[in-house]
């Protein structure tokens, strides 16, 4: 039986004009968790990931902290939904910059709202697919993966939308579930699932073994 490990990007650089970037702590993060696998001597038989920066970036620090990865695949399919344009889509109005604690948590209140709109198709977000559009991106990439790689260790790197989509779809939560879980998956966090021929099973979710140690407990961020 094979192993797929879905891995949220680091730290990215939200709150400033460019967000699909790792920060420096977010870089740290996944060359951590390259190095806490590579101690525990985990290789892996294939790699995928999705196309935006922050997940190339991710990928590469978890390389270097392994000290070596197969070639990725890229997939658009496992790219992360765009929140500003869910956010516009039931709040037009400019936001102020989520730079104060407060305002970060009207941004994600707002964007929990809008995800629930767009799951029930009453929104339909400019550039973007609607949702069973975005789900079945996600369920065509665990289908590949259940078929191709039975029996192999899968590193697959991407976005909390996309691993909390793959969860619902794997353990058909209703949509507000799969928001609640979306919204609590950290940076760099590893979810797991077992691979057979016939389904993936989940094994643990939203695990950041690498960042236990007492001096990496400032290390744990979610956005």
């Amino acid at each position: 039986m094979g192993t797929l490990y879905l891995v949220r990007h680091g730290q990215a650089s939200f709150g400033a004009d460019d967000y699909d970037r790792l920060s420096a702590l977010g870089r740290r993060q996944s060359e951590c968790l390259g190095g806490y696998w590579r101690e525990r001597g985990l290789r892996f038989d294939a790699v995928l990931c999705g196309t935006l920066r922050r997940h190339v970036q991710t990928l590469e620090g978890i390389g270097q902290g392994l000290g070596g990865l197969p070639e990725p695949l890229q997939l658009s399919g496992l790219n992360e939904y765009d929140s500003q344009a869910l956010i516009h889509c039931i709040h037009p109005a400019p936001l102020p910059r989520p730079d104060t604690p407060e305002r970060y948590r009207q941004h994600f209140r707002l964007l929990c709202d809008a995800l629930a709109q767009w799951m029930a198709g009453t929104i339909g977000p400019a550039g973007m697919p609607g949702w069973d559009g975005f789900a079945d991106g996600v369920r065509l990439v665990l289908d590949l993966v259940r078929r191709q790689h039975q029996g192999q260790n899968v590193l697959l790197v991407t976005s909390g939308g996309p691993i909390a989509t793959a969860v619902g779809l794997v353990l058909s939560t209703p949509p507000d579930v799969t928001i609640a879980l979306n919204m609590r998956i950290r940076n760099s966090a590893v979810t797991e699932f077992s691979v057979n021929p016939k389904r993936l099973m989940l094994q643990t979710f939203n695990t950041l073994p690498h960042l236990d140690a007492p001096g990496h407990a400032g290390w744990v961020t979610h956005a």
